[in-house]
């Protein structure tokens, strides 16, 4: 047996590959396994036989800190951009040239080219802001929680759109967002499910806005999206929309949110 491992600020994510291929994924709060190899041993509990490991690949976090074996199992140390273009490349199964956009705590853009990795840059929205925001707003309600809130709120209430603002901006149409949350500085009348479609949407639009200017930058239609923030529906309908204004189509695969697990563990 094969385990890969991704260390995040939040999450922790684990796959258990098999002699035979199959997988199984795992995910465990990072501050429950706090950086170590025996605590996510301790909860995989009976799904696991610790004799039967062969091999551990870890990326992610401080995994760089951790020693080179255990339990006389070797340790192998994965470069977190690798992982995620290597994750992106089985997941997608695309073969070259491909933009790879990480939503995880923060939003980080990988290039794959020619079977290598680059890191492209990244911002720091992302999960993280969601848990932030809605902590600081809302009393502290996960990502999940926030998004099925946001499923009964109505951006009118909190945005401005640019036919609030402007007559017209080049071919834009009236209904874009022209300032997220523009609107509460001079209403109180909004609901909490408002404010969370607003934060999550506002989210959404500046992952989405980054990936399609890297896109034009590297001169490709598609966008490859991993990472577990883009699973939410109202970031991902934030982030749809933005690629839609630039023409470029935005992919969203199955077992994303395990990309970094699954691409450390070599081929």
């Amino acid at each position: 047996m094969i385990i890969g491992c991704d260390f995040g600020i939040t999450n922790t994510d684990v796959v258990l590959r098999k002699a035979d291929g199959s997988e199984r994924f795992f995910s465990f709060a990072s501050n429950q396994v706090n950086g170590e190899i025996s605590a996510i041993i301790d909860l995989l509990d009976n799904n696991i036989d610790v004799a039967t490991i062969n091999k551990i690949y870890v990326t992610g976090g401080k995994s760089s800190d951790l020693p080179k074996k255990f339990l006389k199992k070797e340790i192998f140390h994965v470069n977190e951009i690798f992982a995620i273009g290597n994750g992106a490349r089985k997941i997608y199964q695309f073969q070259d040239n491909a933009l790879i956009v990480s939503t995880g705590s923060g939003t980080t853009c990988v290039t794959y080219k020619d079977g290598d990795c680059a890191l492209l840059g990244g911002i720091s929205i992302g999960g993280g802001t969601l848990d932030g925001m809605s902590s600081l707003i809302l009393d502290s309600i996960s990502p999940t929680e926030l998004d099925n809130l946001a499923n009964n709120g109505d951006l009118k209430k909190t945005d401005l759109k640019i036919g609030d603002v402007v007559n017209q901006i080049g071919n834009l149409s009236n209904d874009v967002t022209a300032v997220n949350l523009g609107k509460l500085k001079r209403s109180d009348n909004f609901s909490d499910g408002d404010i969370a479609l607003a934060i999550c949407n506002m989210v959404g639009e500046v992952i989405g806005t980054v990936a399609y200017l890297n896109a034009f930058l590297l001169g490709t239609s598609e966008v490859y999206f991993v990472g577990r923030t883009s699973l939410l529906s109202n970031v991902r309908i934030g982030i749809e929309k933005r690629l839609e204004i630039a023409g470029i189509n935005g992919c969203f695969g199955k077992n994303i949110e395990y990309a970094n697990a699954i691409g450390c563990i070599s081929d």
